[in-house]
């Protein structure tokens, strides 16, 4: 009688196959992380720098502005956008209040506004 079943061989060439293709495929995963991963650290050098004051504006589409921040205040809303200094100056001298945890007035040198 004839064992009909595949030789210990053939087993060990189909392995090898199917090991083949995950090795391949893991190979295309590595290199897309790589590309994405240089994608990101690409981004991240690109990036404007952060502005040094920011001013707060209220909810509403023509609301006053709330607050000035010194940039990078961790208290500064996602209404925040970036300002000259100038503008900062001004926003606070024309009565803007200034962020109480950031004190923009001070870093500007405006005491009396």
């Amino acid at each position: 009688m004839h064992d009909s079943s595949p030789s210990k061989l053939v087993l060990l060439r189909f392995l090898e196959r199917v090991q083949e293709r995950d090795l391949a495929r893991t190979r295309r995963w590595i290199v897309d992380e790589e590309r994405r991963e240089a994608e990101r650290r690409r981004s991240i050098t690109a990036r404007p720098p952060a502005p040094d004051w920011l001013i707060e504006q209220s909810i509403g589409h023509h609301a006053p502005p709330v607050y000035v921040h010194v940039g990078g205040c961790h208290m500064a809303g996602k209404r925040s956008k970036g300002a000259a200094r100038e503008q900062a100056v001004r926003a606070l001298t024309d009565g803007v209040d200034p962020c109480p945890h950031c004190r923009p007035d001070t870093d500007l040198g405006i005491l009396d506004y």
